[in-house]
């Protein structure tokens, strides 16, 4: 058992979930209404299309998946890569319990009757249209793309190395096409993750310390 534990012990990091389920839950309970509308006029133009139910829920399994990969194969990749999608669910929960929003985007009434409509149902049943900027589906599925791809490990698989971006752009569009979210949530989406990716993996934090020590010797 001490030697599991001390080979897992960076599971530490996913306790997390202890705080953003809570919060998150709350949210969903009490921002149903007097929230700001998220809305852009393009919004208005692109098509309800239920098939995107499919990407749409395979991003659960794909964030888990990709989580769970990097847990056991590459521990500092783990870090990052978690560090990368908590630190933006965390801004996410700020900015919703802050600035209350949602949308009014979904349709009354399904243009056709299948099964992929009964499965966008049962999504609209069981998530309010409320807390969706940025979307975490977008920001998520940016992550795990971005861990992916950098992965040595990964690249000689073609087919999750292509897969992995193809996967990505179908959960981002089917945000959009499911009327989860509104144009803008993807955009917000998209530029904090291209904000917190320069801090997580284009920042060398061990080397800036070093040079800083290293100052502080040479000024001592």
């Amino acid at each position: 058992m001490k030697n599991l534990f001390q080979k897992y012990k960076h599971a530490w990091v996913l306790l997390y979930a202890f705080l953003y389920f809570p919060c998150f839950i709350y949210l969903e309970k009490h921002i149903t209404k007097d929230f700001h509308v998220i809305h852009m006029p393009l919004d208005d133009h692109i098509p309800f299309l239920e098939i995107f139910i499919i990407p749409y829920t395979l991003w659960f399994a794909y964030i888990a998946g990709t989580i769970l990969y990097f847990f056991f194969t590459d521990v500092r990749e783990y870090y990052k890569l978690t560090a990368f999608l908590f630190i933006g669910m965390t801004i996410f929960l700020i900015v919703s319990a802050l600035y209350p929003n949602g949308q009014l985007l979904r349709p009354q009434e399904f243009p056709r009757e299948n099964i992929f409509t009964d499965m966008v149902r049962v999504l609209y049943n069981s998530d309010t249209p409320t807390n969706i900027l940025p979307s975490i589906h977008v920001y998520n599925s940016i992550g795990a793309c971005i861990a992916i791809l950098r992965c040595d490990a990964l690249k000689k698989h073609r087919f999750i190395h292509i897969g992995a971006p193809v996967l990505s752009i179908l959960i981002i569009l089917s945000t959009m096409f499911l009327k989860q979210h509104s144009v803008w949530d993807v955009i917000f989406g998209i530029g904090m993750a291209w904000v917190l990716y320069y801090f997580i993996y284009q920042v060398d934090y061990a080397a800036a310390r070093a040079k800083r020590k290293s100052k502080v010797k040479r000024y001592s």
